[in-house]
């Protein structure tokens, strides 16, 4: 068995990106002067061109999919992107069409379904040790509480509900689920708030081809700590029965079937 539990979370494998070490020691809550401009509500300009890209029945869909709970709820429904024919970073065009998704995927999503009924598309990177692989949400806001939409074949890393006073607060709370078969704590970093309203609505909510270029934005963003490093040293492991917990899956992975009975 493979030391890194298997998320099928598949973000910046195989892009050529190397690591960056673009962590800040401040915490986000010295910068929440500068949270405002996530909160706010999506411009209607913005909004509007997203809904004439899309054809009637996406915009039918998108309709549905008018609060993160029911957005959440639709993306539990599609199975999980095991990207058996080579690396995928769909838009969401393309996930709706091939009604499956990895966790970058689901996220970007979720984020397009939250700008067309008026939200800010934010999403939030979580970084790891090299052994591990990255995980990414899209954030929302209600009531002034933080909650995360997520894509995930595990019973952890998942949706969280508005409860969370910052996005650090928010993130913090997928740190002791974020672990190794060998029990470390393998989270490191959380991203800040990246805004997808920045980027032409062409280039990532239709786009026909891979979205290499947002995974190196992304990645490129500002990232903060989640222990100091003086605190690494002290982390204890998983407890055993957490680690058994971790070998629940939603979607099992289809065995290839010989040459002869493939279709």
């Amino acid at each position: 068995m493979a030391d890194t539990i298997i998320r099928t979370i598949y973000v910046k494998r195989n892009t050529g990106i190397k690591p960056r070490s673009n962590y800040s020691d401040a915490s986000d809550t010295q910068t929440l002067s500068a949270l405002f401009r996530y909160t706010a509500e999506m411009s209607t300009s913005y909004r509007d061109r997203i809904k004439r890209l899309l054809t009637p029945p996406e915009r039918r869909m998108f309709q549905t999919l008018a609060t993160p709970q029911k957005v959440q709820d639709y993306l539990d429904t599609l199975p999980i992107n095991f990207e058996a024919s080579g690396e995928t970073y769909m838009a969401p065009r393309r996930v709706l069409r091939a009604k499956t998704a990895h966790c970058f995927e689901g996220a970007l999503l979720a984020a397009a379904a939250l700008a067309y009924h008026g939200q800010k598309p934010l999403l939030l990177d979580f970084r790891t040790i090299p052994d591990d692989e990255d995980h990414v949400v899209a954030l929302f806001r209600q009531n002034g509480y933080w909650g995360a939409i997520s894509k995930t074949n595990h019973a952890i890393l998942r949706y969280r509900e508005p409860a969370y006073r910052s996005p650090r607060e928010l993130a913090i709370s997928f740190f002791h689920e974020y672990l190794m078969w060998d029990g470390r704590k393998s989270l490191r970093a959380y991203s800040r708030p990246f805004d997808l309203s920045k980027f032409a609505p062409e280039r990532w909510v239709t786009a026909d081809k891979e979205l290499f270029w947002l995974v190196e934005a992304l990645d490129k963003t500002r990232h903060f700590p989640t222990v100091p490093k003086k605190n690494l040293r002290t982390l204890r492991k998983a407890y055993k029965i957490e680690l058994r917990a971790m070998k629940l899956v939603e979607w099992k992975r289809k065995k290839r079937l010989p040459r002869s009975r493939q279709r």
